[in-house]
């Protein structure tokens, strides 16, 4: 599996880092077809990227669709929600590329359904996260979910922190013209090492595409 490591000093310099290469990913898709559709992962770790995105003039807002790679099945609303903080992250003149994940259906399966039939054939970028126990999306150690390969977006079995979960499926992820991965943090290390490897005990090591960058700063960087 290709897959390109950059090393960045900390936190902030991998968020800057992760910004600069999705605006340009987004420059050349726009080039190359006339969209950006780019995916992003929830979590504390995104938030100042989206914000360095939004200030970067090289970032084709105006071409962008921005997806959701999962979301909690909580209440508009929510502090628990991944949307929340991505409407926080964006200005108001951004606000409009979002295409939120329709978690507060009552029928969750047709959600999934519905959101599947709104996703391009192939999504240009997709962002994604790492967690302490190997999970990435939410694609959470031991739910079903995880062995999902006929749909490209799924529904959680089993509450994972409080919450089932709406999430891109591994067929979507291999589907997308690249994966990047943005690590910070020393608690990452082992599992980012663990990706590195492809090592399929975790799920983020399932995880295949044709292009995969990993952007990590010193603490979770292998040593």
């Amino acid at each position: 599996m290709p897959l390109d490591l950059e090393v960045t000093k900390d936190d902030k310099a991998a968020a800057r880092r992760a910004a600069e290469m999705i605006a340009r990913a987004g420059a050349a898709a726009v080039a190359d077809h006339g969209t950006f559709a780019f995916a992003m992962s929830g979590g504390r770790s995104p938030w100042s990227m989206l914000a360095i995105l939004g200030e970067l003039e090289e970032m084709p807002w105006a071409e962008t669709e921005l997806f959701q790679v999962d979301e909690r099945i909580a209440s508009p609303g929510s502090e628990d929600r991944n949307l929340t903080h991505m409407v926080l992250g964006l200005s108001m003149d951004h606000q409009s590329t979002l295409r939120p994940m329709p978690v507060t259906n009552r029928d969750l399966d047709a959600a999934a359904h519905e959101y599947e039939t709104s996703l391009p054939d192939r999504l240009d970028l997709v962002h994604l996260g790492l967690g302490p126990d190997g999970h990435t999306a939410s694609l959470v150690p031991g739910d079903p979910v995880l062995e999902v390969d006929d749909r490209r977006v799924a529904i959680t079995t089993d509450p994972y922190q409080g919450h089932r979960r709406m999430t891109l499926t591994y067929p979507a992820l291999a589907e997308a013209r690249q994966i990047l991965f943005l690590v910070t943090g020393e608690e990452k290390r082992g599992p980012l090492q663990q990706v590195i490897a492809a090592d399929p005990s975790i799920p983020a090591g399932r995880v295949t595409n044709e292009a995969i960058t990993i952007v990590a700063d010193e603490a979770a960087a292998p040593g």
